[in-house]
């Protein structure tokens, strides 16, 4: 089941191979260090560093993966792969991807908190 915002396909399966508690505890660690991550990933574009961009977007991309957030993985992955790292070398802004990425953070989040008060 997919609900818009996690494949719950995704989540069901990191459960059963890693238990409740194991899973309870990855959410909870993607909880506490993402917003960091979003936060380099931010700093990288405003300094053009397109190296740490790429880097950032693609831990996001990797984390959100793991836990079936589609939405945020492939924003995340667009920035990692596309013209975003460019505009960060060159000193652009990408501010509206960076907009949509917070926002599908935030649903994210919400979503993962839900998981661990399942």
């Amino acid at each position: 089941m997919h609900d818009g915002v996690l494949d719950h396909e995704v989540l069901d399966e990191l459960r059963e191979t890693t238990g409740d508690d194991f899973l309870s505890e990855l959410v909870t660690t993607f909880l506490d260090e993402a917003p960091a991550m979003i936060a380099d990933l931010k700093d990288a574009a405003n300094k053009g560093d397109a190296d740490r961009f790429r880097r950032a977007a693609h831990s996001i991309k990797s984390n959100a993966s793991s836990f079936g957030a589609t939405a945020l993985a492939e924003l995340a992955r667009s920035m990692e792969l596309g013209d975003l790292a460019e505009d960060a070398a060159k000193g652009g802004s990408p501010l509206a991807a960076l907009a949509a990425l917070d926002a599908e953070y935030a649903r994210t989040s919400a979503a993962l908190k839900g998981v661990l008060n399942e």
